[in-house]
């Protein structure tokens, strides 16, 4: 089964089912020299894991991560970093009843016509468990990145069902179970404890940022910085929608308002989400994306079999009602990912490019100037 691989430089191999034994990834082209342990990727991996709260799939699993190689004394060694999650709570039968069956909204049908087999525990390869070992790999990215260039990814939930929610501060994010920027989350979760209730779901937005990416990441014309954060997130399970800074906005905005002025001292908006012609102007990258109603819902829809035969489908088992509570580490994940292939193949093309700005920089820098630049 292709298309499991992301990244050319830092590719990251995805293996695994939702039942299966384990779940994880290899990584291949990580550079060597930079400590890694469990620990740094293990914080990620417990945002994004299940059975954290009554809002979210009540399947219990711990999603310990294990480094199998690429790793000694503490450090990277430039080799293939291979990282194994055990599954260990399972209910396989949950899933007898639509072994034969499709569930709407799954993927159950479709991979049934591509494939002529599909396994039906969990949604087997479709299932959004197989977004933790992508959570893991991100980590080490993340790591690479903050070490390298002081870059950061964060991520927060900006509407959930019809319920905007305003941003107050990056401080709240961690301490409710929402991923949402404000203190009082009293009103989300009603609202979900309400459509538990009512057996049904809902979808959301979430809102990810990177804060200080290097000046010129990304490649014209067709592997664009932004081009291939929208192929990453449209990669994560549920996505329906992605924008880049404005994004649709953009449709109702004026040239005079959309095209950010640039001063002395920098861009006076972000309206482009850090990068113009696809190439990051150093800017924050702002990302949001779409995320549908979870799809496996006790609620009774109407289907077929596979015989084409008129079917009644209730999905039994424990379930997200609205999936894009835990999306947040996942989509900072994928955006340093994106990120990570496209530092190291700026670094391989143009390092003696940058090398040469930096020297001139450095004796710009040591001669009096009468007014600062931004270049």
């Amino acid at each position: 089964m292709s298309g499991n691989t992301f990244g050319t430089l830092f590719a990251v191999t995805n293996f695994g089912e939702s039942h299966g034994p384990a779940i994880g990834c290899v990584i291949d082209g990580c550079p060597p020299g930079m400590a890694l342990s469990e620990a740094d990727i293990q914080g990620d991996l417990d945002r994004r894991r299940p059975g954290t709260s009554r809002h979210v799939t009540q399947r219990n699993e711990p999603d310990a991560v294990q480094i199998l190689s690429g790793v000694y004394e503490g450090k990277t060694t430039g080799t293939p970093i291979a990282l194994l999650i055990q599954n260990t709570d399972q209910r396989s039968k949950d899933y007898g009843q639509i072994a034969q069956q499709f569930r709407p909204g799954h993927a159950d049908f479709a991979y049934w016509k591509k494939y002529g087999i599909r396994d039906p525990r969990g949604g087997g390869r479709s299932s959004a468990r197989l977004t933790a070992p992508m959570v893991a790999a991100g980590a080490v990215a993340k790591k690479w990145l903050n070490e390298k260039y002081g870059t950061v990814f964060r991520g927060c939930m900006a509407q959930i069902g019809d319920i905007a929610i305003p941003f107050e501060s990056w401080e709240h994010v961690p301490n409710n179970p929402f991923f949402a920027p404000i203190a009082d989350v009293s009103k989300l979760e009603a609202y979900m404890d309400a459509l538990r209730k009512a057996g049904d779901s809902c979808g959301a937005r979430i809102r990810v940022t990177a804060s200080k990416v290097p000046v010129g990441l990304g490649e014209p014309l067709f592997d664009k910085m932004d081009a291939d954060i929208a192929w990453a997130m449209m990669g994560i399970n549920a996505v329906k929608g992605v924008e880049i800074g404005a994004g649709f906005a953009s449709v109702t905005q004026r040239g005079t308002v959309h095209g950010d002025s640039i001063t002395p001292e920098g861009f006076e908006s972000n309206n482009a989400g850090g990068t113009l012609g696809g190439i990051t102007t150093g800017q924050d990258l702002e990302v949001s994306i779409a995320i549908k109603p979870t799809s496996s819902i006790i609620s009774p829809r109407r289907s077929v079999d596979v015989n084409n035969q008129p079917v009644e489908v209730v999905t039994k088992g424990r379930h997200d009602p609205c999936v894009g509570i835990r999306a947040t580490p996942i989509a900072e994940a994928m955006l340093a990912l994106v990120v990570m292939e496209h530092a190291l193949r700026n670094r391989a093309q143009c390092g003696d490019v940058q090398g040469e700005q930096e020297q001139g920089q450095a004796d710009a820098d040591a001669r009096p100037s009468p007014q600062a630049s931004f270049l």
